[in-house]
């Protein structure tokens, strides 16, 4: 192996740090304390742990953390209802509602009902197209984890070929906008599905970030020599030798890739830690803008 590991945990610790530091700051200087509400419809396992998660991510950071917990046969009109009150709240500036929703309810209506201004999941209509345009506004949270993890290589992207393998509105898209930026000013080509031969692109990318949700998308033969892969899948695979009878693994097979690649993102603790570090980001900036 001779790839650098990005230490996902490492920098998020670090920006939580400076987080803080930026927490303290307002309440001494402003005498505001950055509010985050978190809404959960139903009890899907995954969500409820990623609510504690970032339940506690807030209390260590000093903010206000409200979480809402809200019935599956709650119906979608009271669940808009409950985020215009959140709207309204001067406490809370950041709103973050659990997806996914339980059958039945359109996500889109409900994440369109969230104020703009206090989207620190970067979702609605308002800061998507803003960012497209290269506005001022909050960045989606895994997309902008990974510009920070990119970061940490050291790499001049200007003038670079970025492949990004999938299309989500949650990743795909989102970074590949962001990569495109002047700011990046990388070359971006976004494989996926309907992709014949994902290696022809792939091995000649100087990064490559695969969000295809299934193991093995990318090999160590499909990259480009010094490449920098990161890696957002988060996949079970079954494994006898493990206690729970499960790994998890990414996207990309890291062994064949990181012999190839100048640095790569482990799974996990490569993506994932960033996620609700940036949510925190922008939860910060948010009541940094309401005063």
């Amino acid at each position: 192996m001779k790839a650098q590991i990005i230490d996902g945990k490492k920098l998020a610790a670090d920006t939580r740090a400076e987080i803080a530091r930026g927490v303290v700051e307002l309440k001494e200087s402003k005498g505001v304390t950055p509010g985050l509400a978190v809404i959960l419809v139903g009890d899907n396992p995954a969500s409820v742990s990623y609510v504690t998660a970032k339940e506690k991510a807030c209390r260590e950071a000093g903010m206000l953390s409200r979480e809402i917990r809200l019935p599956a046969t709650i119906s979608e009109d009271e669940l808009i209802a409950e985020i215009e009150k959140l709207n309204a709240d001067p406490l809370i500036h950041g709103i973050l509602v659990q997806l996914p929703l339980p059958k039945g309810f359109s996500e889109k209506r409900v994440i369109d009902s969230i104020a703009a201004e206090k989207d620190v999941d970067g979702f609605t209509p308002v800061n998507v197209g803003k960012m497209l345009i290269g506005d001022d506004c909050f960045l989606p949270c895994t997309p902008h984890g990974i510009i920070k993890l990119i970061e940490v290589t050291r790499m001049d992207l200007s003038g670079k070929h970025a492949v990004v393998i999938g299309r989500s509105n949650i990743v795909g898209k989102p970074v590949a906008a962001l990569l495109s930026r002047k700011s990046v000013n990388a070359t971006v080509t976004m494989c996926h599905t309907g992709t014949k031969d994902i290696s022809a692109f792939t091995r000649t990318a100087d990064v490559v970030v695969v969000a295809a949700g299934r193991p093995n998308t990318l090999t160590g033969d499909m990259l480009k020599e010094g490449a920098v892969v990161i890696d957002v899948g988060v996949n079970r695979v079954p494994d006898a030798n493990h206690p729970k009878g499960y790994r998890l693994c990414g996207d990309a097979d890291f062994d064949s890739c990181a012999e190839i690649a100048s640095a790569i993102t482990p799974v996990p603790g490569g993506v994932g830690p960033m996620t609700i570090t940036m949510l925190l980001w922008n939860t910060l900036e948010s009541a940094r803008k309401a005063v």
